[in-house]
Order: structure tokens, then C-alpha cells, then sequence
């Protein structure tokens, strides 16, 4: 896609996949706008993209994404600046993985009010003005743990579980419009995010997602920009995701065995203090 003067939108820009997306739409010309909660980590956000791109075109605007007159506030700013949006994309999330029992139902919320709503309002925002222009592109950014439910994320996978759903039926609905849909599921990725999910991951979540690897927040981006180029709807990065998407339901009987197995493992190996 070409992204030439192109007015690109990320919310959960000011680090991680978000900021690695930035930098990349950036070497490719784009207009940049970040949207995030941290008014000092946007500011640094953006004087990394001006030092790397001194002529890029870099709007940042501080918004809660769970709070709807926050994001439609950001969203009205950043256009008013760039123009309107011609790519959105989605990557604001938080995680806070744990066993069921001992995660507060507040985290539950949270993780839904984040990761779900936080990319419905500003879909609502931006996708109207796409369709009247037949021009435009949304990028939800899902998790690995959105094709297939893990130990120890019960607030995080259905969140990323209902991005999926969302981004199938928005697909259907804008066939034919001009406006490409395309959704993202990142494996773990080597992000600040990551690290602060790793303060309360229990051992049998570790041992489970440690089979996909570590990836780079470069290395997914590059993925999902290859995958916007080349209109794709899913992107999956690295085989093991690849397989699970194509084939999760068929192998279902067998995940869920091999999950548990895995998990009761490193349960045994951790010994008592483990639970």
C-alpha cells in the first residue's frame, strides 16, 4: 500500500508494535499521528520518529482509548492537523494474565473497556468518512491469544477473541467499499507490555506461549505492513500462528490435550509454590 503522504493513525503508538509501526509508516512517508495515555512517553515517541525521519509529519494526542469522548476528542485533533484518516490502526492494549480465581473482576473490565472498546470507538470515528470516500484501511492488532484461549489469560483472550469477531463481520460489511479491514496476531512480542505481563504470568502460561517465540516489535511490524501491501485480511506472524489460525478447529481436541499436558508440567516443575 502505498502510504506516500498518507495519513496514519495509531493508537497505542508511543511504544511497542505501536511505535515500531510508526517509525515504519514514517519511512514510507506517512503523516503520523499517535494516540496514547502518557503524555511524556508520546512526546518521546515522537522526537525517536523525528530523529530517524527529521521530515515526517508527527501529531500526538493524549486519550484514555476505554473512554469514548477521550479518543473522538484525540481523533478530531489529529485530523484537524493531518487531514482525515486514511489508515487506522488499533494496537492500544493492556494484559494482566493470573489464575481466574485471583484476578480482580476490575482487571476483567478493564481488559474488555481497553482492548475491545478502545478499537470500537474509534472504528465508529473513522470508518463512516472511509466508506464515503471509498479510501482507507483499518488494522485491529488481536494477540496469538485471540485464535485460541491460554492458561492464565481469562481477562486478555476473550478481549482478543472478540477483535476477531469484530474484525470478521466488519470485513463482511465493507466488501466492495474501498475500505480494507485486516486484523493482526502478534505472538509474544519483546514490548514493555510484555515485560509488565511477565510480573504476574503464571508458570503454565510461560511454558504455553514460549513455543511461538520472541519477537521484535520491528519484525511484527514489518509483518503487518507486508500484510497491508499485499491486502490480506488475518496476518499471523511465524508458523506456529499461521498453522493455528488455518487449522485450530480442526486440531482443537488435540491443543487443549497438548495445553494441559504442558501446563501440568511446568505446574510440577515449579513445585508447590506454583499454586
Amino acid at each position: 500500500m502505498n502510504l506516500r503522504d498518507q495519513h496514519v493513525l495509531i493508537t497505542g503508538g508511543s511504544s511497542g508494535i505501536g511505535l515500531a509501526l510508526a517509525l515504519a509508516v514514517a519511512a514510507r512517508g506517512a503523516r503520523v499521528s499517535l494516540v496514547g495515555r502518557d503524555p511524556a512517553k508520546l512526546a518521546s515517541a515522537r522526537e525517536t520518529i523525528r530523529a530517524a525521519h527529521p521530515s515526517t509529519a508527527v501529531f500526538t494526542a493524549p486519550a484514555d482509548v476505554s473512554r469514548a469522548a477521550e479518543i473522538n476528542a484525540a481523533l478530531a485533533a489529529a485530523e484537524k492537523t493531518h487531514g482525515p484518516v486514511d489508515v487506522l490502526v488499533t494496537s492500544a492494549g493492556v494484559a494482566r494474565p493470573g489464575y481466574f480465581e485471583e484476578v480482580p473482576v476490575e482487571v476483567f473490565e478493564r481488559t474488555m473497556a481497553v482492548n475491545y472498546l478502545g478499537t470500537v470507538y474509534p472504528l465508529k470515528e473513522v470508518v463512516p468518512a472511509m466508506r464515503r470516500r471509498r479510501h482507507g484501511a483499518v488494522v485491529l492488532v488481536s494477540s496469538g491469544a485471540g485464535l485460541c484461549g491460554l492458561f492464565g489469560y481469562t481477562p486478555y483472550s476473550p478481549s482478543k477473541f472478540a477483535l476477531r469477531g469484530l474484525a470478521e463481520s466488519l470485513r463482511a460489511e465493507l466488501q466492495g467499499s474501498g475500505v480494507h479491514v485486516m486484523i493482526v496476531y502478534p505472538p509474544d512480542t519483546d514490548t514493555p507490555q510484555l515485560a509488565e505481563e511477565n510480573r504476574t504470568k503464571p508458570v503454565e502460561t510461560r511454558a504455553l506461549t514460549a513455543g511461538a517465540g520472541l519477537w521484535s516489535a520491528e519484525a511484527v511490524a514489518r509483518a503487518t505492513l507486508d500484510g497491508l501491501d499485499r491486502k490480506r485480511f488475518a496476518v499471523t506472524p511465524g508458523l506456529p500462528l499461521t498453522a493455528l489460525y488455518w487449522l485450530q478447529s480442526v486440531l482443537a481436541p488435540v491443543l487443549r490435550w497438548s495445553f494441559d499436558r504442558t501446563a501440568r508440567r511446568a505446574r510440577a516443575a515449579a513445585g508447590p509454590s506454583a499454586r
